[in-house]
Order: C-alpha cells, then sequence, then structure tokens
C-alpha cells in the first residue's frame, strides 16, 4: 500500500512538484505553498491569480507567472525574485530552458529572459498558445494559431514554421529532439518530424487534452483525456502514424486528466476526474490504485526524480504526497 500525507489549500492547485527534496505546490490564489504540515511555508509569488509554473531544468527553483505581468522565480529556502514584468499583461505561457532560460508570453508576444538578464522578443501575428525549448540548442517552440514557429533564440535567422490548421495549444520536443507535438484546441494532438516536416495527426478523444508526458526513454508520449491514459507509440521511423496508441488505466465513467511519467520505469501515474489516482504499468497493464476519488479532478501530478514519491494537487484545492515505498 502506499502512504497518503494529504494536504489541503483554499485554491486550485496549478503545479505539484519538488524543488530538490521540498514539496512544492503552486496555487492559483498567487501563492506557492513549500513543504507539508506544521513546517511549510507560503511564498506569495503574485498579487492576483497565478496561471501557470514550471520547474527550472535543475530542479531547484519554479518559475511562475500571474495575471499581476510578473515572471517570478521561487526557491525552496522561500525566496521569490521578480524575473520580468508586463504591466497589464497576463503572463499565462511559461517554459524552462538550459542554462537558466525562461520563455514566457502574453498576447502575441513571446519572451526569452537569459540568465544573464538579457530578454530576445519574438512577435507572432496571432495569440501563442505554449512555449517549450527543445532538449538540445537554445530552441524555442512557440504553439500558435495554425501551427508551430520554431526559433533559434541567439541567431538572427529566420524561422522555421510548421503549418496545420486550428488553434495549438501547449506544445513538447521528443526527448531526442526530432518531433515537434502540440495538443490543439479541438481533440487531438498533432506532431511533425523535423527531418522533413512530415505530419503526424493523433485523434479520437472524447474531450480535450488536458496533460501530455514521456516516457522515461522517451519511446512513448502519455496523454489524458480519455478513460484511460493514452500513450502513442514514437519509437517508430514515422511515429504514432499506423499504429495503434496503448491504454493504461481504463476507468468507467471517469476521464483522465492528468498523467505523469515514472523517471526511471515505464510507468505512468494517472490522475482522474474524480479525484483517483493510480499507476499503471506499460509492459503489461497492472494498475495499482493510489489514491481513491474525493470528487474533485486532478489537476496537478509530478513524480519525485527518484521516482518513490509523487505530488498531486486538484481543483478544490486538494494536495499531497504519495510515498510509493510502503
Amino acid at each position: 500500500m502506499a502512504t497518503l500525507t494529504p494536504c489541503s489549500f483554499d485554491s486550485f492547485v496549478v503545479a505539484a512538484g519538488f524543488l530538490g527534496t521540498t514539496p512544492a505546490f503552486a496555487l492559483g490564489d498567487g501563492t506557492v505553498r513549500l513543504g507539508t504540515g506544521e513546517a511549510s511555508r507560503t511564498v506569495a509569488a503574485h498579487a492576483g491569480g497565478l496561471l501557470a509554473a514550471v520547474p527550472t531544468q535543475d530542479r531547484k527553483a519554479l518559475i511562475t507567472g500571474g495575471d499581476d505581468g510578473r515572471v517570478v522565480r521561487v526557491t525552496a529556502d522561500g525566496t521569490a525574485t521578480e524575473l520580468a514584468r508586463r504591466e497589464r499583461k497576463w503572463i499565462d505561457r511559461l517554459a524552462a530552458g538550459p542554462s537558466g532560460a525562461v520563455a514566457f508570453a502574453a498576447g502575441r508576444t513571446a519572451w526569452v529572459r537569459l540568465a544573464d538578464g538579457t530578454e530576445k522578443t519574438f512577435e507572432h501575428p496571432r495569440a501563442v498558445g505554449g512555449l517549450a525549448f527543445a532538449p538540445k540548442g537554445l530552441r524555442l517552440a512557440v504553439a500558435r494559431y495554425d501551427g508551430v514557429t520554431l526559433w533559434w533564440v541567439n541567431t538572427a535567422g529566420d524561422p522555421l514554421s510548421l503549418e496545420w490548421k486550428g488553434m495549438h495549444n501547449t506544445v513538447t520536443f521528443s526527448p531526442d529532439g526530432r518531433n515537434v507535438v502540440t495538443v490543439m484546441q479541438e481533440n487531438a494532438l498533432h506532431g511533425w518530424r523535423l527531418t522533413d516536416s512530415k505530419h503526424m495527426r493523433m485523434t479520437g478523444y472524447p474531450t480535450r487534452v488536458r496533460s501530455i508526458d514521456w516516457s522515461v526513454k522517451g519511446r512513448l508520449l502519455a496523454t489524458a483525456g480519455a478513460p484511460a491514459a493514452v500513450l502513442w507509440p514514437f519509437h517508430y521511423k514515422d511515429g504514432p502514424m499506423g499504429k495503434a496508441p496503448v491504454e493504461l488505466g481504463f476507468r468507467q465513467n471517469v476521464m483522465a486528466t492528468a498523467v505523469a511519467c515514472h523517471p526511471e520505469d515505464e510507468v505512468v501515474a494517472i490522475g482522474y476526474s474524480d479525484g483517483g489516482i493510480v499507476a499503471g504499468r506499460i509492459a503489461d497493464g497492472v494498475v495499482a490504485m493510489l489514491k481513491e476519488g474525493d470528487g474533485s479532478p486532478v489537476s496537478a501530478l509530478t513524480w519525485h526524480p527518484d521516482g518513490l514519491e509523487l505530488a498531486f494537487g486538484t481543483e478544490a484545492g486538494g494536495a499531497g504526497l504519495i510515498d510509493i515505498r510502503s
């Protein structure tokens, strides 16, 4: 049996994870909560609502964006440092890159702030839907209406445009850097193979995809948006084209709302619309219940880097840690 350490907040949990060994929960009320129980601390990151949060690549800090126009870096000791400010803007798109780079966006504009404080500006004809850094090199993917734009941050040359009709939101590079995949406004994913811009269409979801994550070796892309986690294979030459996805953790009358792939094993944690959480083994489909449902959809789910703990949060403010060692 897994051991559950619950927390309770009064606000939507935007993100849950770990800064080193410290649990961190980013909340819609503008705060970041560090730790659990009596030793927990509250960091006032934003004067208004907190709209987005991502960990830095070294997992030592959390980058947050809010409706006060600020981008803030929060560390495990509770220090909050303003990295950027855009008056009268909502910062609701973030990405953390190599060497301390941070990307953020509002409206049609994306910015990249380098570790030395230098900023680069990238304009687009339509609103930015999502941001992601490539696994190697300082390259930024910007999801937008009708596709994705790929920018080399430190190069003045023209960007690469990947086109497909519709609104593209969340964007991700495959861990090997060969593919770019977006979550669309419709109930679908779309991808491109970067060597030749070949399209990859992933459809069949009954609802919008709300969460994606790559398996430990990048062979599969786990997604939430169905009564099970849907895992698309990317270890073939043509990616998932012509291949059936794997379904893991099917549950009747509920939808998967969050997925998190284990950092070392071919295991996926899956959160559902009823608040339940399971862990499923990809190889044989065996599933173990980690947390029973409490009625509120799981909104955040992240493994500790050692793979022994899982941090979670729900839309109603429920949160906690699940220790799988017991």
